[in-house]
């Protein structure tokens, strides 16, 4: 089959990305099994009261992530802003309605500096106020605990690529919860394993984020909100469809919300070692066509822990590859593999030196494709 048919984007003259970067927002996410598909479909068919669908899929959100309930979000981001309103503004409806004007309200979320992204956006735009604490060298206990008082509406904890310096996630529960203060965390790119969808809930945390459409693949603009009931159902009344909170941009459409439920169903019944086997197995069919004919090149091979347990950034959800040229930039080596159709994305400038490739979005010969490109590029 001729791999760059699709009568819906060649009709508007877009390319087609073989994506070996990750499950960026930027490129789409992640592909959506045909059973989501079918199942997005099928639920396009009837209308139904949008409180008693968010309501019967958030308990199947609670029974897979051992959580008291659940939620789906417009998207682990619009989650992130959801858990920020929970914490400041309840379930009250006159402090709903005020939100993102946090006058006379706790408003203040403690943050590791190393936890600090470009998302924090998500919580500034419910009104929080962010207290860093800490560097990327190191944070100290006492820290945390002299900058909770009682503007402290929550702390908030990411699991991104910058992990160096913060507090173990245990401690800074613990210490949360001796001070009566919800400890919310994102965890939008750490699925799978599958381990990853109950560990935070029962390590103690409050309300926990995850991405709909990266590892679970679901639609790209929905997501996972799990936690203390009294804060989920907090979280919902700042969303829509209720109409009176700022969640309100944050609509997720009947279609959105079944193909969501069916992608976790899926992911809960796959067998993620499999899955894993198959992205390192993507790997190697590069590296191997590139190291025995192409020399003066640099290449890092990075499997994924077999310890679920060690998994807890975004880098180690899923295997991936290090190239680096000794007579091409990683900037040329980025260029010369976007120019074309297929246009084949890459990691650069994150946070290493060369290239970085991610196997977990390639479709059936990719890899080939991949490794082919390549050799021409760094063959000259």
């Amino acid at each position: 089959m001729d791999i760059l048919k699709n009568e819906y984007y060649n009709k508007l003259g877009v390319r087609r990305v073989i994506n070996c970067a990750s499950y960026l927002t930027m490129l789409g996410g992640s592909i959506m099994p045909r059973e989501v598909l079918e199942a997005m479909d099928k639920a396009s068919e009837w209308f139904v009261d949008m409180k008693e669908l968010n309501k019967s899929a958030g308990e199947v959100i609670a029974n897979f992530t051992g959580a008291e309930a659940g939620l789906v979000t417009a998207g682990a981001a619009s989650g992130l802003m959801l858990q920020t309103a929970a914490c400041i503004a309840g379930s009250d409806p006159k402090k709903i309605d005020q939100l993102p004007n946090t006058e006379g309200l706790r408003n203040e979320f403690i943050i590791h500096r190393s936890h600090r992204t470009n998302y924090d956006h998500n919580y500034r735009n419910a009104g929080a106020k962010l207290i860093e604490i800490g560097n990327t060298g190191g944070t100290y206990n006492w820290e945390l605990e002299s900058n909770i008082n009682e503007n402290t509406a929550g702390i908030i904890y990411v699991y991104g690529p910058k992990q160096a310096g913060a507090i173990e996630i245990e401690k800074v529960i613990e210490i949360a919860h001796n001070k009566n203060i919800p400890v919310i965390v994102d965890a939008a790119a750490l699925l799978p394993p599958i381990e990853n969808l109950q560990k935070f809930t029962k390590l103690g945390a409050d309300m926990v984020a995850y991405s709909g459409g990266k590892g679970l693949r679901g639609p790209q603009s929905t997501g996972i909100l799990c936690g203390r009931k009294n804060l989920i159902d907090a979280a919902y009344l700042n969303s829509a469809p209720n109409n009176e909170g700022i969640g309100r941009v944050s609509k997720v459409s009947k279609e959105e919300i079944i193909g969501l439920i069916t992608a976790l169903e899926l992911f809960i019944d796959r067998d993620h070692s499999v899955i894993m086997q198959k992205w390192e197995n993507d790997c190697e069919i590069i590296i191997n066509k590139i190291k025995n004919t192409v020399k003066d090149v640099n290449i890092t091979f990075n499997k994924s822990p077999s310890d679920p347990n060690e998994i807890n950034d975004e880098d180690s959800t899923h295997p991936s590859i290090i190239i680096s040229s000794n007579h091409m930039t990683d900037e040329e080596i980025e260029k010369k593999l976007s120019d074309g159709n297929p246009s084949i994305r890459v990691r650069n400038n994150f946070e290493v030196d060369g290239v970085k490739i991610y196997t977990s979005n390639l479709q059936e010969n990719e890899a080939d494709i991949v490794a082919d490109k390549l050799l021409k590029i760094l063959g000259i």
